[in-house]
């Protein structure tokens, strides 16, 4: 019962941001909020730009490109001198070189991958002013790239597709500051710890035991880590740890905070391209394969655990519990994983090595549909339109006329960047993968043999290739193969994806607006949505269906083939008897 009212609350609460914050978001970045402008400004003259000073699409991802490689560079030196800085009374030393790359990669691409232990690897001063600041910025390049893709659309023949700094300066300022804020301070009302001061020192003297229990900035460090998709957490154990997730409500609102700006970009595309009928079929599309995955992920994980079941533990009536938090059970566990695995979040409220295999399928199979439902934020709505163009160029095929999206003609440049975007994604998680397994550096990183490890690497390279930064624990990530390649399947998985969408959002720009007739296929009706489904699982499925054949298929079969090994055997034996017998 707690599972369904869950889900009815997330689903009021994420209509009601569908429709006010979508609309909001719209007003933003089309200027008509400006009630921070003298917060705007200073940023403004720093960087001699500004509103009036709009940018083509190569200029557009060149500032993109040049902010994003100061941060990375910037945040690569704050972590290599981290033990020279303040607000470290854990006394920490430097980051490793290859793990300090390896994460500012990780937080500028809003992966948030960490091969390390939070609270054991960074000081105060790197969780807050390289990773928070991080985690602010990065979400906010993801936006900005959406906006662009929709100025695309919504423009005709024009040559600009808006301006970069302006558009992450308003989206940090009136979107993920101020949502930010206020949840912060509901986190932290809940138990979420906040402080400078450093560990404490416990001592049981019933015992004998003394523990030095960690604590820190964590409380405001979640929103901002949830509102952006990108799940880096202070401890080590993300979310289930109870000083950073420390309640019921705090655990829902977490994934409000992760679903509402994906869910809600797309009220804000059709709103900005006066068209809500086409941002709501988007919509559905995102809401129909979401909720399939969580019915299947959930019931898997209702079921009990066959490893556990083999240790002689028969009796499972709350399901595999297994790695699952205590407080929030085994259906809202699998409900919040497949929520950050649905989008490019990555945090977790259990251990994804421990769901069931089938359960495990559903994350990691969640990720190779290019998480596009709902998608990180700014990342979700700028790849389901790529699908969405594919699946117009299918549609306009079967109706004999040439493609239409909005009113814009899909040509051959048009299909061409739309499908190299997508296929990106898919390219680099199997090649790297196929590496990973055919050397000893690879293989020496996953604790588990046979298919189970198998998905461990799968999971690893799909999960950082997708920018999601979750990972199946079994997998040791800290040394040079998988810092330095899964930096390389980052970069790949966010630059290579970014730069094909700006190239056609001014394309598409540049396109007057064709006016629609009786044969034009329509993109706002369920036959549409239909399509958009279809090319995304089918593009998914045919993808790396061998892949997951191997990995997580391979061991639900095998679970299957172990749990009536013992039936068989007694049959055999049985058989044995009365041909004994009747000989």
């Amino acid at each position: 019962m707690d599972f369904l009212w869950t889900i009815v609350v997330l689903v009021v609460v994420l209509a009601i941001s569908w429709r006010y914050l979508g609309s909001y978001m719209a007003a933003v970045f089309d200027g008509r909020v400006q009630f921070l402008a003298w917060a705007e400004r200073p940023f403004y003259r720093l960087l001699r730009t500004g509103p009036d000073q709009e940018q083509t699409w190569k200029r557009y991802a060149t500032s993109l490109i040049v902010f994003s490689a100061l941060f990375a560079a910037l945040g690569y030196l704050l972590l290599r001198i981290q033990g020279s800085l303040p607000l470290n009374p854990q006394h920490l030393g430097a980051v490793p070189p290859g793990l300090s790359f390896n994460t500012a990669i990780s937080f500028l691409t809003n992966t948030n991958w960490q091969n390390y232990g939070g609270e054991e690897t960074m000081s105060y001063f790197s969780q807050i002013g390289v990773l928070t600041v991080q985690q602010f910025v990065s979400a906010a390049v993801g936006i900005a790239v959406a906006i662009a893709l929709v100025r695309g659309f919504s423009r005709r023949g024009s040559d600009t597709i808006g301006n970069f700094w302006v558009d992450i300066t308003r989206c940090m300022l009136y979107i993920l500051l101020p949502i930010a804020f206020v949840a912060g301070i509901i986190v932290v009302s809940q138990g979420a710890v906040m402080t400078l001061a450093g560990t404490v020192t416990v001592h049981d003297s019933l015992n004998g035991v003394t523990q030095t229990i960690p604590r820190g900035p964590a409380g405001f460090m979640g929103p901002i880590m949830q509102l952006g998709t990108n799940g880096g957490g202070f401890f080590d154990v993300d979310l289930a740890h109870p000083f950073e997730n420390p309640t019921g409500l705090t655990n829902l609102l977490y994934i409000v905070l992760t679903l509402s700006i994906p869910f809600s970009l797309t009220y804000t595309f059709g709103k900005m391209v006066k068209s809500v009928r086409a941002g709501a079929a988007l919509l559905a599309a995102m809401v129909i394969i979401f909720g399939v995955w969580v019915g299947f992920t959930s019931y898997s994980e209702h079921q009990p655990n066959p490893a556990v079941a083999a240790a002689g533990v028969t009796a499972q009536p709350t399901g595999n519990m297994e790695g699952k938090e205590v407080r929030f059970g085994d259906t809202t566990s699998a409900l919040f994983d497949v929520a950050m695995t649905q989008t490019s979040d990555g945090a977790v409220d259990g251990a994804n090595d421990s769901y069931n295999a089938i359960g495990g399928f559903g994350l990691l199979s969640g990720m190779m549909l290019g998480e596009v439902t709902p998608g990180g934020v700014g990342s979700g709505l700028y790849t389901i339109l790529l699908f969405a163009i594919v699946a117009v160029f299918i549609g306009g095929l079967m109706i004999g006329r040439t493609p239409e999206y909005l009113g814009k003609k899909i040509q051959a440049r048009e299909v061409k960047l739309a499908g190299f975007g997508i296929l990106v994604m898919p390219i680099v998680v199997l090649v790297l993968t196929g590496i990973a397994v055919s050397i000893h550096a690879g293989r020496a990183g996953p604790l588990n043999g046979g298919p189970h490890g198998f998905t461990e690497i799968l999971y690893a390279f799909t999960s950082q290739t997708n920018n999601n930064g979750s990972a199946f624990a079994g997998l040791t990530g800290n040394h040079a193969f998988y810092n330095v390649v899964g930096s390389i399947a980052m970069l790949l998985g966010r630059f290579a994806i970014i730069v094909p969408s700006l190239a056609l959002a001014g394309a598409l720009a540049a396109k007057n607006i064709v006016s629609s007739s009786a044969g034009t296929f329509r993109t706002d009706n369920t036959m549409f949505v239909g399509l958009v489904v279809g090319v995304i699982i089918i593009v998914g499925g045919l993808t790396f269906f061998p892949a997951v054949a191997l990995g997580p298929i391979a061991t639900a079969l095998s679970h299957k083939f172990y749990s009536v090994m013992p039936l068989l055997s007694h049959a055999g034996m049985a058989f044995s008897h009365l041909w004994a017998v009747l000989r």
